[in-house]
């Protein structure tokens, strides 16, 4: 309650100078971040004209057995996302150009998306999340590579200092009116 009150003057700004209206996400996922039952969170976000438009943060199912695989479940959520974004951009009459762009921390995650060869170590992810496969192999998503250090869904996904949660916030889109 506390922070809702300390940010009664904050909103998202869409940048008007902006001409394009590509929708970009970022997609996150904590390892085994509830110490209770072990299970991750993930994240993603979704951006146009550098503000969110559609965001989540939901704790995992099941307990993932690695970072990648953790990551790999987020990123499947991401992509469940950006289809239905795509269809709605559709709709309004703003259909995309391009494949959707999602930003990824995690290079196995984004390896085992775009490799369709069997993976040993992935065997025992569940059938659901290989989703993403399909869609980065019909161009209907573009996975590529992001820092951490610019992962704007960590925001959605654990606990951060002062610093790193306010530069975050700001490159949602979140200011002061």
């Amino acid at each position: 309650m506390r922070y809702l009150n300390g940010t009664r003057d904050m909103g998202l700004l869409y940048d008007g100078s902006k001409t394009t209206t590509s929708c970009v996400g970022y997609s996150d996922a904590d390892w085994a971040g509830d110490l209770d039952d072990r299970k991750s969170t993930s994240g993603y976000v979704f951006q146009i004209s550098n503000a969110a438009i559609s965001w989540r943060s939901k704790k995992q199912s099941c307990v993932a057995l690695s970072t990648a695989e953790a990551e790999y479940m987020a990123l499947a959520s991401a992509t469940q996302e950006a289809v239905w974004l795509q269809q709605l951009l559709s709709d309004l009459k703003s259909k995309p150009t391009g494949p959707m762009l999602i930003l990824e921390d995690n290079q196995a995650a984004i390896c085992m998306a775009k490799n369709a060869q069997y993976h040993g170590r992935a065997k025992h992810i569940d059938i659901k999340y290989h989703f993403i496969r399909e869609h980065v192999a019909s161009a209907a998503v573009k996975l590529e590579y992001c820092s951490t250090e610019e992962m704007i869904a960590d925001i959605f996904t654990k606990g951060l200092s002062v610093v790193q949660f306010t530069e975050l916030r700001k490159m949602l889109g979140v200011s002061y009116k």
